[in-house]
């Protein structure tokens, strides 16, 4: 089991997360996600910084501990050769610490360079594809590629890691399940749901299984759910909504009937390592082993000051219930 730490650009400025990464080395995590937006949620928010621009800070600023994108959409305002090539030297930087997490994009992010939005069946042929470009890449030299969606043109990366990344796929299904297990080399999922996990593995996945876990750490409870309800509402109205609303103007209007009991139901909130621990648990159950700790809560070094304290090892130790 490793347990990492999410860290969101659109909550904080570029220099703060890197200050964060940081503090979470320091603390013992054994990994951070660092989140990849052209835009906020919501505009309360703030902030949006270039992730690999952050990445590259990141790595200098640190010698153990890992980095992984949470995640990047290799195929709409990035080209897969652009990923490949970025993602590359972020190893390189890393000396070897980096995983490439990817998955199909939100309108959030996408839509800004003017190429509409596909449909989901169609996101995940781009991706498929993406992925396809991005491993031929890796493997050297020249190589061109002539996709449905995506086309490669006489290109090489020249500077490419002794080692090379691992990319974990998102999935919210089992079609996206398949495809990180035939085109990746791990899964990254958000919610605690063990057909993602079966559907992969029944596909011949073996890679790590990233998931990440809401929480709002506080020193009282209803601290931490007000800020989570502020910052953080969006996460309530689920994935088919939060993959196609296009600005944070649209999420503030698709959130606005969310309350402080519907963030208490969806995130762990206050002080409590227990209530924590108890919120991990069934991630573990269903069958995740990299564990990815999102504090949606007011004061980001409390909350690693608490995981520091004890709540990291703990989660480390959890194994599966059933």
């Amino acid at each position: 089991m490793q347990v990492g730490l999410k860290l969101a650009t659109e909550a904080f400025p570029p220099n703060e997360v890197v200050r964060q990464t940081v503090r979470a080395e320091e603390a013992g995590f054994d990994f951070v996600e660092l989140s990849d937006h052209y835009h906020p949620w919501l505009d309360v928010q703030g902030h949006s910084a270039f992730t690999w621009s952050v990445l590259g800070a990141m790595a200098a600023r640190t010698e153990r501990i890992g980095l992984a994108t949470g995640v990047t959409c290799p195929m709409i305002r990035y080209h897969p050769a652009v990923i490949a090539q970025a993602a590359a030297t972020v190893q390189i930087l890393s000396d070897n610490r980096f995983t490439l997490g990817v998955g199909s994009g939100e309108r959030l992010n996408e839509h800004v360079v003017g190429q509409g939005w596909p449909a989901v069946h169609v996101r995940h042929q781009m991706l498929t594809e993406a992925l396809e470009i991005i491993k031929l890449l890796w493997q050297g030299g020249y190589q061109t590629y002539e996709g449905k969606h995506l086309q490669l043109e006489d290109a090489r990366v020249f500077d490419l890691p002794d080692q090379l990344p691992v990319i974990a796929v998102a999935s919210g299904g089992h079609n996206a399940s398949t495809l990180a297990a035939e085109h990746g080399d791990g899964l990254f999922a958000t919610e605690p749901r063990a057909d993602l996990v079966e559907a992969y593995r029944d596909a011949g996945g073996k890679g790590p299984r990233y998931a990440e876990v809401p929480m709002a750490w506080a020193a009282d409870e209803d601290t931490a759910a007000r800020t989570a309800l502020e910052t953080s509402r969006w996460a309530v109205t689920g994935w088919k909504v939060m993959s196609e609303l296009p600005n944070p103007v649209n999420f503030d209007a698709a959130s606005a009937t969310v309350t402080l009991e519907d963030v208490k139901q969806q995130f762990s909130c206050g002080p409590d390592a227990d209530k924590h621990l108890a919120q991990v648990q069934p991630y573990v159950d269903a069958g995740f082993d990299h564990i990815v700790l999102q504090n949606a809560g007011p004061d980001p070094d409390g909350f690693i000051d608490a995981c520091a304290s004890g709540l990291i090892e703990r989660v480390r130790a959890l194994t599966p219930s059933s």
